[in-house]
């Protein structure tokens, strides 16, 4: 078995930052749907602003609406407007994952899609 980039949201913009919420990320059901992500899933989150690298869990945020928000801890480690990349990885046979290809999405500005 290996594991491989399964869904990455490349280059969102950080819309809230929510301290005072349960530990997770929320974000706009489109973005979730075009990269393959569901409710609940665990992603690697990089800020391209300041380094930083965290992981937790999706929380599906309201459709059309743009919405990327740092809940709990993680809302310290980012700030609104900052870039970021979310990406998670699945497990497979080798042979599997040389065949696999990744959900990759570019969101536009606003986060939408195209």
């Amino acid at each position: 078995m290996i594991e491989v980039l399964k869904s990455k949201i490349h280059q969102a913009v950080v819309t809230e930052a929510n301290l005072h919420y349960v530990g997770s990320i929320t974000i706009d059901e489109d973005l979730m749907d075009a990269a393959n992500l569901i409710a609940g899933e665990k992603v690697s989150v990089v800020d391209n602003n300041n380094g930083e690298r965290l992981e937790t869990y999706i929380i599906p945020g309201e459709r059309g609406s743009g919405k990327i928000c740092l809940n709990g801890a993680a809302a310290r480690k980012v700030q609104v407007g900052d870039v970021v990349i979310i990406m998670s990885y699945a497990m497979m046979d080798f042979e599997e994952a040389k065949r696999f290809k990744p959900s990759v999405i570019f969101p536009l500005p606003g986060n939408k899609l195209s």
